[in-house]
């Protein structure tokens, strides 16, 4: 799994009607404060695993400032939120010619559940997890506070030495 991890003030994200070009009215539009932004990309090869060590990780960064403003306090610490978008072209491969390949991105069917359980595993700390809708075209808005983004892979984190 591949996460682009944004710490934020406030954020959203509405879904687009592909036929109109509009705001989807079936997708209630989702909202955050202080919090993260997850942009979630899945491979094939990913599974439990990397859904516990990444759900565990993201809940217990302290990358929030404490009373003397030092970066000590977790999300769960500052009772912020999560707003998870998947994203599968976090595995774009851009070495060849100008048009990026996806081949590396898990197929839909198999990102769609682990996404689903990532979810449900930042759920299980406590923390109210918003998500946009997965395949969808999606608008995110967001106010990066630091700013502060974190990039994690678990093929380069979880690799055993």
């Amino acid at each position: 799994m591949r996460i682009v991890l944004q710490r934020v003030s406030q954020a959203s994200v509405d879904v687009v009607d592909e036929a109109s070009g509009e705001i989807d009215p079936t997708f209630e539009p989702q909202q955050i404060g202080l919090g993260y932004v997850l942009l979630v990309g899945v491979q094939d090869s990913d599974g439990d695993d990397e859904i516990a060590w990444l759900a565990h990780k993201i809940l217990n960064l302290r990358v929030f400032e404490d009373a003397q403003g030092k970066m000590n306090q977790s999300i769960q610490d500052v009772g912020g939120e999560i707003l998870s978008i998947s994203q599968f072209t976090l595995f774009a491969d851009v070495r060849k010619g100008n048009r990026p390949s996806f081949v590396k991105a898990g197929k839909p069917d198999h990102a769609d559940i682990v996404w689903i359980k990532f979810n449900e595993a930042l759920r299980s700390g406590g923390i109210p997890v918003r998500e946009g809708r997965f395949g969808a075209h999606m608008r995110v808005g967001l106010v990066n506070d630091g700013p502060v983004t974190i990039v994690m892979d678990t093929d380069e984190l979880m690799r055993k030495a």
